[in-house]
């Protein structure tokens, strides 16, 4: 009814679901090639059975594919009437929620809104951020060109080296910097896999890119100086959470047995519910107890260091008391400019945990073996899950981190298990903060972000409070009471 144009009854009808019979939003197609919107079909399988209710073929959920890109084209071309009075504008099917949320009377906005997945493949979480952190280099960038016009005939490779072998050089890593120096003079033999690995990351090379700069220099120098992508990929599973074994006693309730766990995809394990659907969020994220146990065995020398440092005995197995401070924050947007289909803006957020400190029981006292001393470091600070969401968006936020905290309220009753200097030894976790980011709680609390009376949200203590007794005014909410209040504000 609110189409534009008087169009062909047969070409609406192609453009139509077969089951509510309304023009396609979010499209997908079945394997017996029938169109239907993705809610409309989800739920008709959930009630009448995994077959296509046009020509009862077997169909099911896993079998749902988006259209080609040229349907959606067109079906984003569409003229549309704006519904709102005193409007009437036309505008393109694919513009239509945009155009619709411009206007701040119409209420149940979501109903108009038209959602296109379909307009590009989407990148990995990690490529958008390192997009991110590409437009935020852009002014270094002006400056490293200015410079080497300047100083260096315009030769911007050699300015670009000899900062990185300087920021080598600056963190201790001079290991790979001779390497480098080397391979750069046309000494020394081929770089090792981990300092390609070094390399590829801290330069935000993605791996085509790697590829192609590793064929460049092959086919140039004659020498294989980079490692081919595959050795790179074999040295990255060593550093990634589930390469270790360990064991819990007792064994984590609803948690996996296997250590060997790598990335968990797509929504970090929550359930669809058909109602909900599309819960329209990606995440990638490693499990919390693989996470801990990879933080802790890059930990492995600092450890066994403090121990003798403390003239504590090296068999000792335990327990050791970990503190683990955790955070959840906004990484801003993310967008990126595509070919078809309209812009996405979409932001990022990330949660992640520093290993503050490692005590150990001595007679009646606790040795510290270990202490953070830059716990707000960057360096320090493990990602554990990246989600492409809103850090305002504190439902969604929730759904997604439900796993996560199941699997640390699991941890807190239970020891860890792991190998460290050869002697298997024992671990208990006590766990800071709520992992929610504070400005998120003051919005969903109604609070002001900044010029705010309250030091925290999470510990109800003014500044003049906070900072005459800090010790006192720690974190007193666990994630089950922030729920409660989050229910209460909702409704």
């Amino acid at each position: 009814q609110l189409l534009a144009v008087d169009y062909p009854e047969d070409f609406i009808k192609s453009l139509s679901c077969q089951i509510c019979e309304h023009i396609l939003a979010d499209p997908v197609e079945t394997t017996c090639r029938h169109l239907f919107c993705r809610t409309c079909i989800l739920k008709c399988i959930k009630v009448m059975g995994s077959y296509c209710p046009s020509c009862w073929y077997p169909c099911f959920p896993t079998d749902l594919e988006i259209p080609v890109k040229s349907f959606l084209n067109t079906l984003d071309n569409l003229s549309i009437r704006c519904p709102v009075k005193d409007c009437g504008e036309e505008i393109r099917y694919g513009k239509y929620g945009q155009h619709l949320s411009s206007h701040k009377e119409v209420k149940d906005r979501e109903l108009y809104i038209h959602i296109n997945k379909g307009g590009r493949p989407r990148q990995h979480l990690l490529t958008l951020t390192r997009r991110a952190q590409k437009h935020r280099l852009r002014e270094l960038k002006r400056q490293v060109k200015a410079f080497a016009e300047k100083e260096e005939g315009g030769d911007i490779k050699a300015v670009c080296m000899t900062l990185f072998l300087l920021a080598l050089r600056a963190k201790n890593e001079h290991r790979q910097a001779d390497e480098l120096e080397a391979i750069m003079q046309g000494r020394g033999s081929g770089l090792h896999p981990a300092v390609c690995l070094a390399i590829r990351i801290n330069t935000f090379l993605s791996c085509s890119q790697y590829h192609k700069m590793y064929r460049t220099v092959k086919a140039v120098t004659g020498r294989q100086i980079f490692q081919p992508l595959h050795s790179l990929r074999t040295a990255e599973k060593a550093l990634l959470p589930g390469y270790h074994p360990f064991e819990w006693k007792p064994p984590l309730k609803n948690v996996s047995t296997n250590t060997e766990v790598g990335i968990i995809d797509g929504l970090s394990g929550l359930p669809l519910s058909i109602d909900d659907y599309p819960v329209d969020t990606i995440a990638k994220r490693f499990r919390y107890d693989a996470a801990l146990v990879c933080a802790l065995k890059d930990m492995e020398e600092e450890i066994l260091e403090g121990m003798k440092a403390k003239h504590l005995d090296d068999y000792l197995n335990g327990p050791f008391t970990v503190v683990v401070k955790e955070s959840c924050d906004g990484m801003g947007d993310v967008s990126e400019k595509h070919g078809s289909g309209p812009a996405v803006p979409e932001k990022a957020v990330r949660f992640s945990f520093t290993v503050m400190s490692i005590a150990i029981a001595q007679g009646n006292e606790n040795k510290r073996i270990f202490e953070e001393g830059k716990p707000n470091s960057e360096l320090c600070c493990k990602p554990l899950c990246l989600m492409l969401a809103d850090e305002s968006d504190h439902e969604t936020l929730t759904a997604i981190l439900s796993p996560l905290i199941a699997e640390r309220e699991a941890m807190k009753s239970s020891e860890l298990l792991l190998e460290m200097g050869g002697i298997l030894r024992t671990f208990r976790f006590i766990f800071r903060g709520t992992g929610y980011d504070e400005k998120l709680v003051r919005e969903v609390e109604g609070l002001e972000a900044s010029g705010s009376t309250y030091i925290c949200t999470l510990c109800d203590a003014t500044r003049l409070e906070a900072s005459q007794n800090l010790v006192f005014h720690s974190i007193t909410r666990s994630h089950a009471e922030n729920l409660e209040r989050y229910e209460i504000w909702r409704s």
